[in-house]
């Protein structure tokens, strides 16, 4: 059961002000402003603009952080709260945290780096470690709760949070664990993060002067993703145990697909083999058929292959009930969030299956012949879906696909 849910996004902090933008269609989508990016052929990104750190980290702690475990930190914050769950966790050793992190504390180490190019090595922080790995976001998030069950990082590229969320459900479902706080976040936009994907040609570089219309999944004229930022967490809890309390649930988890195409090292496999076979996974797993599924919030991250495979990927899962499939990509929105894209995806999945609305896919301008579904272009869709399917893809091959039921 999803009893809670936290958002920090380029489209706001909280769940509100990421539902309203989300749904108005609106980019979050604008110039970087965190260094001097002029030099680099994509000087954009889905930066966050409304987060007030002190809200959520004491002052003193500020700087033992790097900025992902702060949108961590806020994201579970949110979450528990809306879970109505105390602060410290009752029966803490039945709760645990897994953050999905993939590039961690790049920005910490991007700092460091500068002070040994300098000589000054003096100055490195002793907290410099503990700013950088991945595990800390997880860490910080039990120490502020009192969460004493499993706590560890999940790292699988894009596919990092909806790891972590898939992991937490199958603890939860083996009765291992009661709650867990579970998803993803990132924060990577500083010279290096947004260089080296340069230099892979993977970012949109001709809407520089046009930030909004440059994440365009599925459009003829896409040709790369935006970077982003943020953090997504979800409370996950067993049934009887949130029947018990009396909690209020968004919606069902019910099903975790995950392999590896095991093809190449940044290109999906041919047809979306994997894709596919992840997401059979999945609904078999859920115990549903195709045609059960009313929406696909897709991986969609606006390069030529991952569209085109992840479409070719639905058509052989779904078969003709692609065709009357609601599928969109909410990173034209909100850009690509990296190790927290599937948390935050997974969080607007299950928005879209309790609010009967779909978000679209914005900028969706000119039809690729090859990517020829309903993505439900431009407009939100009012829909009420009864189960929906949230798919994360990785470089190195990994994918996870996640099944969501509407409650009541």
């Amino acid at each position: 059961m999803v009893t809670g849910l936290g958002l920090v996004s380029p489209l706001g902090t909280g769940t509100e002000p990421n539902w309203e933008a989300l749904t108005a269609g609106r980019s979050g989508i604008g110039p970087i402003t965190r260094f001097d990016a002029a030099g680099l052929p994509a000087r954009i990104a889905g930066e966050v603009h409304d987060f007030e750190a002190e809200r959520w980290v004491e002052r003193r702690d500020l700087k033992k952080m790097d900025l992902f475990i702060h949108y961590a930190l806020a994201a579970a914050h949110m979450a528990v709260d809306r879970a109505g769950f105390p602060t410290p966790l009752p029966a803490a050793e039945r709760v645990g945290v897994i953050v999905g992190v993939g590039m961690g504390g790049i920005v910490t180490l991007e700092d460091a780096y500068r002070l040994f190019a300098a000589k000054d090595h003096r100055r490195v922080s002793p907290f410099f470690i503990p700013r950088l790995i991945p595990n800390m976001a997880a860490g910080q998030i039990a120490l502020r709760f009192g969460a004493r069950g499993p706590s560890y990082a999940t790292m699988s590229a894009c596919a990092s949070a909806a790891h972590a969320l898939g992991e937490a459900f199958d603890l939860i479902r083996a009765g291992r664990q009661d709650v867990m706080l579970a998803g993803g976040a990132e924060a990577p936009i500083c010279y290096l993060g947004v260089a080296g994907f340069a230099a892979m040609r993977a970012l949109a570089s001709s809407f520089n002067d046009e930030p909004g219309r440059a994440s365009r999944p599925f459009d003829a004229r896409r040709e790369g993703f935006v970077i982003a930022e943020g953090a997504g967490m979800l409370v996950l809890e067993e049934r009887e145990h949130a029947r018990r309390r009396g909690a209020h649930v968004h919606a069902e988890l019910i099903g975790y697909g995950a392999n590896c195409d095991a093809y190449h090292m940044t290109q999906p496999a041919p047809e979306g083999v994997g894709a596919a076979e992840c997401m059979a996974l999945a609904l078999a797993d859920a115990g549903v058929s195709p045609e059960e599924i009313g929406y696909i919030n897709a991986h969609g991250t606006g390069t030529p292959y991952n569209d085109e495979a992840e479409t070719l990927a639905i058509k052989r899962v779904f078969g003709a009930h692609a065709r009357s499939l609601a599928v969109s990509s909410t990173k034209s929105m909100t850009g690509h969030l990296l190790g927290a894209a599937g948390a935050v995806e997974a969080a607007y999945t299950v928005l879209a299956l309790e609010r009967g609305v779909l978000p679209p896919t914005i900028n969706l301008d000119a039809a690729d012949p090859a990517c020829d579904l309903d993505y439900v272009p431009n407009r939100a869709r009012p829909a009420q879906v009864e189960v929906a399917l949230s798919n994360s893809f990785g470089f190195g091959g990994t994918n996870v696909s996640l099944v969501f039921r509407r409650h009541g």
